[in-house]
């Protein structure tokens, strides 16, 4: 599959991979100071912004998406940064074909299974899409019983757009996100490890890691160390962006 990807910059490869409901954009925060140093690579996964639709969603074929990307653009090796949904797929990635990635970066996830965080999140992204929408305040007035935290519902709308009919309709591949949610909350494939130099960075008020995933992170990744960005949540990098940027620039840039 063909990934939508915007490269920006010069430099040792990055790649950057987003979370789930999102799209390159979300880390164009990351993208932009990290590519005056890098050669970035800030992409769509499937089922995501502009890249294709598909009924399969899990981490083996997402992480081998990535591969193919790099094939295409004639990148063996890179550094590979992901968020939430994104880190499973960069851990994927780095278990899968551990002499692809040089360092990996993992912001507030580990690879382990999580319950149902995202129900009330999926209803109304359905009670949206049931609807004739004619602007995005209306999206907005549709979702707010469903989601009360507003920095939210405007995060989602960032991928509400106009189809070719003129209708407004969600970006990502919504039945297929439903559908396959298990799988996306699920484990990555624990059948390797990797030895690649890897950060997980935190948001500290983030239940996402805890202290007793630490040996899963452990077992799964040897030479891994760990930052705390404090007064930041999941959304750390929108949230503390200067903190998150240092801590990838000193990680990355470290012999």
């Amino acid at each position: 599959m063909q990934l939508n990807y915007k490269q920006q910059g010069q430099g040792p490869d990055v790649i950057l991979i987003h979370g789930l409901f999102g799209s390159l954009e979300n880390l164009n925060v990351i993208a932009r100071p990290l590519s005056e140093h890098f050669n970035v690579i800030n992409v769509d996964l499937r089922n995501h912004g502009l890249s294709p639709h598909s009924n399969e969603m899990n981490y083996p074929a997402m992480s081998q998406d990535i591969l193919e990307l790099m094939d295409s653009l004639n990148i063996n090796k890179a550094h590979v940064i992901g968020h939430s949904m994104g880190g499973k797929v960069a851990m994927q990635l780095a278990l899968t074909q551990p002499e692809r990635v040089n360092k990996l970066v993992v912001l507030d996830i580990a690879p382990v299974s999580y319950p149902a965080r995202h129900t009330q999140i999926l209803k109304a992204l359905n009670a949206v899409a049931n609807e004739n929408i004619s602007d995005r305040k209306q999206a907005d007035s549709i979702m707010a019983p469903y989601i009360d935290e507003q920095g939210v519902r405007q995060f989602l709308l960032k991928s509400l757009a106009k189809n070719e009919s003129g209708q407004f309709t969600w970006r990502f591949n919504l039945k297929v996100l439903d559908e396959k949610y298990s799988t996306i909350t699920a484990n990555v494939n624990e059948n390797n490890s990797c030895l690649c130099d890897t950060l997980f960075i935190k948001g500290n008020d983030s239940d996402y890691i805890l202290p007793e995933h630490r040996s899963a992170i452990m077992a799964l990744f040897k030479n891994t160390k760990a930052k705390i960005i404090h007064g930041a949540s999941h959304w750390l990098h929108a949230q503390k962006p200067l903190a998150v940027n240092k801590a990838i620039s000193d990680f990355l840039t470290a012999v």
